[in-house]
């Protein structure tokens, strides 16, 4: 079996979070999903539980971090084109995303960042292994 990998996230409004991920193309696992989470598929290997916050907090004794005034993390997903990022930033700022920078394009990788509505930030990322293999040479 391969190693999977489910990132838990607290989320103010899950009904808001789950409409939000829908809108940029991803499903959610019903097995895995109820009124206090949902379990957002990236792929097949890539879950992310987004947790009410009151149910995030039963999993830690530590205070959860407020992601619209602090970052613990970023997610960053690999996308299999430039087209590609572009086109899942389209979606995402036309479901009430924000894009907190400007595009990085390094010529051979090429990424953007977005933050969801809790403010969780995500970067989006394409890189031309070929390209990337000139640069180190």
């Amino acid at each position: 079996m391969s190693t999977k990998i489910f990132v838990n996230l607290p989320v103010q409004d899950l009904q808001r979070s789950t409409e939000f991920f829908t809108a940029l193309g991803y499903s959610f696992n019903p097995q895995f999903s109820d009124d206090k989470a949902g379990c957002l598929v990236i792929s097949e290997h890539i879950h992310i539980m987004l947790l009410t916050t009151p149910f995030f907090q039963t999993w830690t004794k530590k205070e959860v971090v407020d992601a619209t005034k602090a970052t613990e993390a970023i997610i960053t997903l690999s996308m299999e084109s430039r087209d590609e990022v572009d086109a899942l930033m389209t979606k995402m700022l036309d479901a009430g995303g924000t894009e907190p920078r400007e595009a990085n394009d390094m010529g051979f990788m090429y990424g953007r960042a977005f933050e969801d509505p809790d403010g969780h930030i995500w970067e989006l990322f394409f890189m031309d292994m070929a390209a990337a293999g000139a640069q180190q040479g």
